[in-house]
């Protein structure tokens, strides 16, 4: 039984890397404490773009709805030139949803609309972040971690079995562990605000290039408010005034636009861009995620997402190797999100060189529906595979029914904390079974149909083939029938107990 100042796990951070590992902790009953050292809740929008990707594992944690309540699509974004004349073009690629993609377009929501949202939900599953709570020194033991915290209650000692570092890119637990965090200082820095403003219309987002790095600025209205955010790059020496008067002044000199008035400044920073990636993810017993393990520049809204997903892949191993897994599974979240980290500093830094010179698009590359793990050791395949899908990749949506015709969607069955694990075509009577494992089949004597093709369509199984699908919804095995104890061995390592499997 856990005292007071005992826990499974201890999250230090309270953004949206800390609160999706909050989430899904929750929703598989693992004891937690989510401190945040700040006082109150961010109140920035720093990161506002959600892609594609993230929407899905909201959908999958049961915020979606609010998410995209609380905000909105990207305006098109209008450049104007020198000469005063302007043109408008999408922000992103225009593409339609399809049945194996759903969402095929970024979402604005200000981060902490997104992060209220997200503090909404795990208020409602019981738990609620401690604010001005911060993390002062870490102990490790053989089986358990000793944090010294501080706060309204004073000092304490808590001892949590696993402590993860969600606690961003000046992380006090990663330089504790003294984890090397190189990478390198871009050279240019910049500055976001949440204003208010009088002069511009709500319809686009507003760029003025002006030719050289040090005159870009932009101003784009923040879905779900009545702010405009603020973005302006800065000269290497430039000290900017972050005062209303002073960003008027900016945009004045900037745009030689007279008739843009910053009325308030709700949030600002000024920073530098750099792009660094920890030497490693994990300590025994203590882990990294988000910005404690990466921080890239802004370009292409790379970095929330990723660290989201960091989270989401991170929890549902930390919950099996609580419920008795063996504790080499967490080794696979190093070696799964550390190369995705490292892709991602690459595509924000190429875009960060595109958007000085004007020339950003972003395009599929920054919606994440295609990363994977497709070399990782929780990817088994029996079999070559020349086409569809591979043991590592994103598991696809697909509109499917009941025998009865009740339409459903693969999100809908993958929804929660279980595996899911679905034959094309196989003999129910071999099918294994186990309490967090969910079946489904597809022909004689199965519960799913297909009449439209989706399914095969995205999945491209062939008959008596099975695809096992992970709780963050990646494939973890294509097997055919013949292998079923390789897939029962795979689920054991994974901590799933099987009742059966022939």
């Amino acid at each position: 039984m856990l005292m007071n100042n005992e826990t499974d796990v201890l999250i230090c951070g309270a953004g949206p890397t800390g609160l999706t590992l909050a989430l899904v902790l929750a929703q598989r009953g693992v004891s937690f404490r989510i401190i945040e050292k700040m006082e109150a809740a961010f109140h920035g929008s720093r990161g506002k773009g959600l892609q594609p990707r993230t929407l899905e594992i909201f959908e999958d944690l049961g915020i979606l709805e609010e998410i995209l309540d609380a905000g909105g699509p990207y305006p098109p974004q209008r450049e104007y030139q020198d000469d005063g004349s302007w043109r408008d073009s999408p922000t992103a690629e225009q593409r339609p949803p399809t049945p194996s993609e759903p969402y095929l377009m970024p979402w604005m929501a200000p981060q902490f609309l997104t992060e209220a949202a997200m503090r909404t939900r795990l208020d409602e599953l019981g738990h609620q972040v401690e604010f001005g709570c911060e993390l002062i020194g870490l102990e490790q033991q053989e089986q358990s971690v000793n944090a010294r915290i501080t706060g309204t209650r004073g000092e304490q000692v808590l001892r949590a079995r696993y402590v993860v570092a969600a606690d961003g890119g000046r992380s006090f637990v990663r330089n504790l562990l003294e984890i090397d965090f190189p990478g390198k200082t871009l050279g240019m820095r910049a500055v976001v605000a949440d204003v208010s403003l009088h002069g511009l219309s709500r319809d686009v987002w507003h760029r003025f290039s002006g030719g050289a790095q040090e005159r870009q600025i932009s101003l784009c209205p923040l879905a779900g408010t009545e702010l405009f955010q603020l973005q302006a790059a800065l000269a290497g020496d430039e000290e900017p005034d972050l005062s209303a008067e002073g960003l008027t002044s900016m945009v004045l000199e900037r745009t030689g636009r007279a008739d843009i008035t910053i009325v308030a400044v709700h949030w600002v920073s000024a920073f530098q861009m750099h792009a660094r990636l920890a030497q490693r993810y994990r300590v025994g017993r203590i882990l990294l995620a988000g910005d404690a393990a990466h921080i890239h520049p802004p370009t292409g809204g790379q970095g929330l997402n990723t660290s989201v997903q960091d989270a989401y892949n991170l929890a549902w191993k930390l919950a099996a190797v609580l419920a008795g897994a063996e504790d080499t599974l967490l080794d696979t979240y190093e070696e799964e999100r550390r190369p995705i980290a490292e892709s991602m500093l690459g595509l924000s830094t190429r875009l960060l060189e595109e958007a000085r010179r004007g020339e950003m698009r972003r395009g599929r590359e920054v919606q994440q529906l295609d990363l994977g793990y497709p070399g990782s050791s929780l990817a088994l395949e029996t079999s070559a595979r020349e086409h569809g899908l591979r043991a590592g990749d994103r598991a696809p949506d697909a509109p499917v029914a009941t025998l009865s015709g009740t339409p459903l969607r693969l999100f809908e069955l993958f929804r929660g904390t279980h595996w899911t694990l679905i034959g094309f075509h196989v003999s129910p009577t071999h099918s294994p079974e186990a309490q967090d494992l969910h079946l489904h089949l597809f022909g004689p004597g199965g519960n799913l149909t297909d009449s439209d093709g989706h399914f095969q369509n995205a999945y491209g199984l062939e008959r008596g083939e099975w695809v096992l699908v992970r709780p963050d919804g990646y494939i973890g095995a294509i097997v055919g029938s013949d292998d079923l104890a390789l897939l029962k061995n795979y689920l054991q390592r994974a901590g799933v107990s099987l009742h059966r499997v022939e």
